[in-house]
């Protein structure tokens, strides 16, 4: 089993940034995907991106693109969000997620087999 521990949410301003880290135990990561979620108050689960075993990062919704930077550090069994130029509207509870290797998860939620228990971002205006 793999256990997923998030960090580093809070309370920031517009503009700021936060840097969410995600660390990983039970087994060693690096060959999973691993991936962000995040769901607002009333709002339906929103990907927000995902990062392969070689380091490749692809990015779920426009408004995250450009913004957003998923990295990972396989010596550390980590996974971080780097969030730039945060908005009132990235406020949310932020998931990290892994799938098995060999899965081919994309944004699909329902792929990914193990989910941390969140954390809260709230970006004030």
């Amino acid at each position: 089993q793999v256990q997923l521990v998030e960090s580093g949410g809070g309370l920031v301003q517009a503009g700021g940034s936060l840097r969410l880290s995600c660390a990983a135990s039970g087994r060693t990561v690096s060959s999973y995907t691993m991936g962000w979620f995040r769901q607002a108050p009333g709002k339906e689960r929103e990907f927000v991106g995902r990062i392969n075993w070689s380091g490749g990062a692809t990015y779920g919704a426009d408004s995250v693109k450009g913004r957003f930077t998923i990295s990972r550090d396989n010596a550390k069994n980590t996974v971080y969000l780097q969030m730039n130029s945060l908005k009132p509207e990235d406020t949310a509870v932020y998931y990290c997620v892994a799938a098995s290797p060999g899965a081919i998860p994309g944004s699909s939620w329902f792929k990914y087999n193990y989910w941390g228990q969140g954390t809260q971002v709230t970006v004030s205006s």
